[in-house]
Order: structure tokens, then C-alpha cells, then sequence
């Protein structure tokens, strides 16, 4: 009698698919791959999404209301909301652990800019993090660690726009590691409108 195949939840299927993305770019992304990674039957895939742009566009619409839990994490491990901003910005940088790594990113959110439910989905997540750096905004003005004179939603919309476009001229000139890039734009951003230093700690 041969044994039962293994079942997994979605939540694991789509962290073998986000494990084994972070290897190989669009080109080389299969189900037979994601299935491997998960250990489960390329067929159990494809019975259960149909083909892997149904994949994607499920892991999409589930982690496009994310970026509240992403954030709540941040601000549980660091009392101090500009640390928290901080660590957002160190986080962020492990997309460009490497400029190869970088690509590959790139490469999906092309797909995911092309892609109308890929789309929605980085377009909801996208809004979450706005939303989400006004709060931390926000905190840090209350906290004393920023003036009061600021506008928390043009902040916020900065502090994006830096960590985004900071990632990418660091793959241009590679001095150093993206994180430590970033976080000195971030830092330059910040400072006319700091009260205090703070020190972040790691993600």
C-alpha cells in the first residue's frame, strides 16, 4: 500500500514558491520546482492552482493585505518608532542582498507591473506601506523623536520614495552593502526633522 501524499497549507506552498524565487529569476520558476521545494507532486500543484501564473496571483492576494503585520512586527521589536523606520528600510534591503539578487527581483515585479491581479496585489501592498509609514511617522512624532513640523503623509511618502530609489542606485555603485546604502539615505532624509538619535537594532 503506498503512502498518502503529503498535504500542505497554502501558507507553505507559497513560502517554498517565495524560497525557491529568491534562486532562480521568472525563466527558470516551475511548479515542478516549487512542488520539489514544498515536497509535494508537481500534479498536487496544478490540481490545486492550475498553472503557476494562478500560483503567483494566489500568493499575490494573500500576502496583499500583509504589510500591517509586517510593520506591527517591527514596532513590537523596537519601542522606538524611528528605529522601527530604520529596520523597515534594513529589511527592505534584503531584496538586494546581491546586484544578481536584485535583478531577479526586478524581473518579478515586471511581471507583477503586467500582470493585472499581480498588479492589484503590489498595488495593495504598496498602499499598506504607505498607510503604514504614516502611522510610524506619526509615533515618532509623538515619541519626541521628530519636530512637529511635519507633514506625516508627505514624510512617509518620502521615506518610500528614499528606500525604493536608494536600492537602486546602490546597484549602480555597489560601495558597500545595500542595508548600509540605504540606511545612510534614509538617515540624510530623516535628519532635519530629528530630535534625537537612535540606533536601530537588526531585522
Amino acid at each position: 500500500m503506498s503512502p498518502r501524499p503529503r498535504k500542505a497549507s497554502d501558507d507553505e506552498v507559497f513560502g517554498a514558491a517565495m524560497r525557491v524565487m529568491s534562486r532562480v529569476g521568472p525563466a527558470d520558476l516551475t511548479l515542478g520546482a516549487i512542488a520539489k521545494e514544498a515536497g509535494l507532486t508537481a500534479g498536487a500543484l496544478v490540481q490545486r492552482f492550475g498553472s503557476k501564473q494562478q500560483l503567483l496571483r494566489a500568493m499575490s492576494s494573500q500576502f496583499a493585505g500583509s504589510a500591517g503585520e509586517v510593520f506591527a512586527q517591527l514596532r513590537r521589536a523596537h519601542p522606538s518608532p524611528l528605529a522601527a523606520l530604520r529596520d523597515y528600510a534594513r529589511c527592505h534591503a534584503h531584496l538586494a542582498e546581491s546586484p544578481d539578487a536584485l535583478a531577479r527581483n526586478l524581473a518579478y515585479l515586471q511581471i507583477d507591473l503586467t500582470d493585472p491581479v499581480l498588479y492589484q496585489g503590489l498595488l495593495s501592498y504598496a498602499k499598506g506601506t504607505r498607510a503604514q509609514l504614516v502611522v510610524l511617522v506619526r509615533a515618532a512624532m509623538a515619541a519626541g523623536e521628530l519636530t512637529r513640523q511635519v507633514r506625516p503623509s508627505r514624510l512617509a511618502r518620502l521615506i518610500e520614495v528614499t528606500v525604493n530609489g536608494s536600492m537602486m542606485t546602490w546597484a549602480i555603485y555597489r560601495q558597500g552593502t545595500a542595508a548600509r546604502w540605504m540606511l545612510a539615505d534614509l538617515d540624510a532624509v530623516l535628519a532635519p526633522y530629528k530630535k534625537c538619535k537612535v540606533q536601530s537594532a537588526k531585522c
